[in-house]
């Protein structure tokens, strides 16, 4: 009995981490590590250096003082100053659907890219991916698999993009210590990794799992700390993968379409084969994102309303209904 739950513990822990690192690589991640890469070319590196340790910091601080708690961000606020806890969460919840909105329109896109299906498909494919695992009684299990293998993938696709397009790694390193770019360009993309990778409900996602899974106190300090810290990694691991990639192509002179720059990196660095691959990557960083910001947004909800808590699951799938809803009728 011991051993299963330490296994189940286990379980959680690394879905923790995988969750909130793929509530970080969502469309969005995608874009804009490939736009900045083409601006920035190796000084990009040094960008992921300083956000990836201004992020740990965040992360670090924010997953103990829930988890030690046990309490999730809106307690925590309401507590620091009473009602606090309903602007926050009201913020985080309005923040996460228009995340939400533009995921469904991800993982269209990547459906497009990867099997050519039309994109009006394709969001009502990504929503009801995200949907059929909060069908599951055992939701938050399905969870914790499904963002495993898909955070998997997304690592495996672009590693093999990286063998084909060969970047040059030593210039990469280089910058990524002495960058040549002017620090008037690094900063603001400083600031926008770092929102996009600890900013809005991505933070939360990971602690509130933990809470969920019952992984609270100072006694479980050191599992709570290990799991924050492989959740940066492995969004650091696909960050610096993307980028290495996306550098293999613009070093040669190549200017990346804005609309898409990852994709056209894939494209143009690995041929049609390339293209499908930042499909497939599009369409798990999408629906990875929708589970994630479906799931942090309501958790922030259930601690006001008894209904909320004990309906958890169907208030999710009618959060993610919404946000394919909103994508189909704005259809862009």
């Amino acid at each position: 009995m011991e051993k299963n739950t330490n296994k189940k513990s286990a379980s959680a822990l690394i879905g923790a981490a995988f969750l909130m690192a793929t509530s970080a690589i969502g469309p969005g991640f995608l874009t804009q590590t490939g736009q900045f890469t083409g601006n920035l070319k190796g000084s990009f590196g040094f960008v992921i250096l300083v956000s990836v340790i201004l992020a740990a910091i965040v992360q670090l601080n924010v997953w103990r003082v829930l988890c030690v708690s046990g309490m999730r961000g809106q307690d925590v606020a309401n507590k620091v100053l009473p009602g606090l806890g309903y602007v926050i969460a009201f913020l985080v919840v309005a923040g996460g659907l228009v995340f939400n909105i533009g995921n469904v329109g991800g993982g269209a896109l990547g459906f497009n890219s990867l099997l050519g299906i039309p994109t009006t498909y394709g969001c009502f494919l990504a929503g009801a991916i995200a949907i059929c695992v909060f069908l599951y009684k055992n939701a938050l299990d399905a969870m914790d698999t499904l963002t495993k293998i898909l955070g998997g993938i997304m690592i495996v696709v672009i590693f093999v993009v990286i063998l084909i397009v060969k970047p040059p790694v030593g210039m990469a390193v280089k910058e990524t210590f002495v960058p040549t770019a002017p620090m008037d360009s690094i900063f603001p993309a400083i600031l926008t990794l770092l929102g996009g990778t600890v900013g809005g409900y991505i933070t939360f996602a990971g602690a509130h799992r933990l809470i969920d899974a019952g992984i609270t106190k100072e006694e479980n300090l050191k599992e709570i700390n290990k799991s924050s810290v492989m959740g940066m990694i492995i969004a650091t691991i696909v960050r610096i993968f993307l980028f290495l990639a996306v550098l293999g192509v613009v070093v040669k002179g190549v200017t990346l379409d804005a609309a898409n720059p990852a994709a056209d990196a894939f494209k143009q660095g690995a041929g049609e084969i390339g293209y499908r691959f930042a499909g497939l990557v599009l369409l798990c960083a999408a629906i990875t994102s929708i589970i994630g910001a479906a799931y942090t947004s309501v958790s922030f909800l259930k601690t006001f309303s008894k209904s909320i808590e004990e309906n958890e699951n169907k208030v999710i799938i009618g959060f993610i209904i919404i946000s394919t809803a909103i994508m189909f009728i704005l259809g862009n």
